[in-house]
C-alpha cells in the first residue's frame, strides 16, 4: 500500500531532465516541418491556381470542356476517369489481394509464407513505368484481341461493355492499377491478421471451429479495420498513379459509360500536358486539378492511417 501523505508537505516534485526537454523540442520541430511542408505545398497549388479558379470558379469541377485554344476547361472528364479507373482497380484487386493476406498468413507454413510475402514487397517496389511499359506491349493486346471482343460477346448488352475495342482504356487502366495495388493490400491486410492475438484463434478452435470457419469468423472480422485501411491505401495509390495509367487510358478527354472506351486521369493529364501549358489559364487549369488531386491524396491516406493505428492498438490488447 502507498504511504498517506503527511499534511502539510507536498509530494516530491517530477525531475525534469534537460535531456528529455531538448528531445522533445527537436521532435516537436520536425513534426512542425512535416505540417509546415504540407502547408506550404497547398498554398503553392492555391495560389497557382488562381487564374482559372477566378475565371471558371466552382464550374471547373463540373464542365466537361478541355479546349486550349478557346482557353475552356473542366475537370468533370478527369476526376470521372480518376475515379472509375480506382474504382475498376479495387474490384480487382480487394478480392485478390484479401484472400491472399488470408492464405499468408493464417493458412500458408511459415516458410512459403515468408518467401511469397517477401516477392510482394518486391511487387511493391517496381517503378510504375515499368508496368506501363509490360501493359503496353502484354496487356493492351491481350485485352484488344481476346478480353474485350469475349466481354462484348457476352456482356455486350451492358452499356458498360459497349463500343469498339482499342485495347486501352479505362478497363485496362483499372487492370494495371489493380496490379500496382495488389502488394499494399497483401502487405498492409496481412499484417493486420498477424496483430489478431492467438487467443482469439485458439478460443475459435477450442469450441469446435475448423481452421477456415475460425479465420472467416473470427480472425477477418477481428481485422476488419486494418483490412479497410489497406483498402485506403491501395485506392491512394490508384488515385495518384501518373505513369502507368498515361500508357494505357487512351488519354481522352470525354465522359464515357463504356469501359472499353479510351479516357483520362487527373494524373496523366497533368503529366502530359503541363510542359507544353502556355498563356495563363491553362497551367492553371493544371495546377488546379492538381490541387483536387492533393486533397482526395490526402483525405483518403489521413483516414487509412488511423484505421490502420486503430487497428494495431486493438489486436495488441488482451481480454
Amino acid at each position: 500500500m502507498a504511504a498517506p501523505q503527511v499534511a502539510g508537505i507536498p509530494r516530491a516534485a517530477k525531475v525534469v531532465q534537460p535531456g528529455d526537454v531538448a528531445a522533445r523540442l527537436l521532435t516537436m520541430l520536425f513534426a512542425a516541418i512535416v505540417f509546415l511542408l504540407v502547408v506550404l505545398l497547398v498554398f503553392e497549388l492555391w495560389v497557382g491556381s488562381a487564374a482559372s479558379r477566378q475565371k471558371f470558379g466552382w464550374g471547373f469541377i463540373t464542365s466537361t470542356a478541355w479546349n486550349p485554344v478557346t482557353d475552356e476547361f473542366g475537370a468533370l472528364p478527369f476526376i470521372y476517369g480518376t475515379v472509375v479507373t480506382s474504382v475498376v482497380a479495387l474490384l480487382i484487386s480487394i478480392p485478390l489481394g484479401v484472400g491472399a493476406a488470408i492464405f499468408l498468413s493464417e493458412l500458408a507454413p511459415a516458410g512459403p509464407s515468408n518467401a511469397l510475402t517477401f516477392l510482394v514487397e518486391l511487387l511493391a517496389a517496381i517503378p510504375s513505368v515499368i508496368y506501363g511499359l509490360l501493359a503496353i506491349f502484354t496487356l493492351v493486346p491481350i485485352m484488344r484481341l481476346y478480353i474485350e471482343p469475349f466481354l462484348k460477346a457476352t456482356l455486350g448488352f451492358l452499356p458498360i461493355f459497349q463500343g469498339p475495342a482499342f485495347g486501352v482504356g479505362y478497363l485496362t487502366a483499372g487492370i494495371i492499377l489493380a496490379i500496382m495495388t495488389f502488394p499494399f493490400i497483401i502487405s498492409v491486410s496481412r499484417e493486420a491478421l498477424l496483430a489478431v492475438p492467438r487467443e482469439q484463434r485458439e478460443a475459435a478452435l477450442a469450441l469446435g471451429a475448423t481452421k477456415w470457419e475460425a479465420t472467416w469468423d473470427v480472425v477477418v472480422p477481428y481485422a476488419k479495420l486494418g483490412i479497410y485501411g489497406s483498402i485506403f491505401l491501395g485506392l491512394a495509390r490508384a488515385l495518384g498513379e501518373t505513369m502507368a495509367v498515361t500508357m494505357v487510358v487512351g488519354n481522352s478527354p470525354e465522359v464515357r459509360a463504356s469501359l472499353l472506351a479510351p479516357g483520362y486521369s487527373i494524373a496523366a493529364v497533368i503529366a502530359n500536358e503541363f510542359s507544353e501549358a502556355s498563356g495563363s489559364v491553362r497551367p492553371a487549369a493544371l495546377v488546379e486539378l492538381g490541387l483536387v488531386l492533393f486533397f482526395l491524396t490526402i483525405v483518403i491516406n489521413a483516414l487509412a492511417r488511423l484505421l490502420i493505428i486503430a487497428t494495431t492498438s486493438k489486436g495488441s490488447k488482451r481480454p
